[in-house]
């Protein structure tokens, strides 16, 4: 397993980042909320999590190891891949993807695109007492816009990848407009529309 890679990012797309390591560029699967911590051309260390195919090599890549360890634990439950359980990352951070497997909160469960009401609650059933209770880890959030774009193309791009159409992503875009402020955090406006999408 290969546990973390370090080393300077040099490129970043809507749903990964290329990480050159030892003069390889890795590339690395990540939630736009992981995206928006990474900047081209600096170092950058992430926990990563190989998924092995049979024509296939992914690497997942997350800002700490509590991240990979819900993406992981999220695998185990029947139906819910690779895939499913990023985009449960990308709309809930790990704590309250505890709180609401925890509380049996199937409606935040709902708002991960690919999850519905019956997936909700087997992840429930098979993950309550695995996932355990929250532990107050607050990931790091970027405090200012990356040089690549805007926030909007961010939140745009992260819906188009996770599945949503470009009509929806301009709604839940605008939807959340007015919760960007001076200094938008890509991570947090995009759970925002996630939410607004799922209502």
């Amino acid at each position: 397993m290969i546990a973390y890679v370090a080393g300077r990012v040099t490129a970043l797309a809507p749903e990964q980042a290329v990480v050159e390591v030892g003069g390889v560029g890795l590339a690395v699967q990540c939630t736009p909320g992981t995206l928006a911590t990474l900047r081209i051309g600096q170092p950058a260390q992430l926990a990563t999590s190989l998924i092995v195919r049979e024509d296939s090599l992914t690497l997942y890549g997350f800002v700490d190891d509590d991240e990979r360890q819900v993406f992981e634990l999220l695998q185990t439950a029947t139906g819910v891949g690779p895939r499913l359980a990023q985009a449960a990352l990308a709309v809930l951070a790990p704590d309250e993807l505890r709180r609401a497997v925890a509380t049996e909160d199937l409606v935040a469960l709902m708002t991960v695109p690919g999850i519905g009401r019956k997936g909700a609650q087997r992840i429930v059933l098979e993950l309550k007492d695995r996932l355990g209770s929250p532990v107050g880890i607050v990931l790091p959030t970027s405090p200012t816009l990356p040089a690549r774009g805007d926030w909007r193309s961010q939140v745009h791009a992260g819906l188009l990848g996770l599945g949503w159409t470009t009509r929806e992503a301009d709604d839940a875009v605008t939807a959340v407009a007015d919760e960007a402020g001076d200094t938008p955090d890509v991570a947090v406006l995009l759970r925002s529309a996630l939410r607004s999408l799922s209502r």
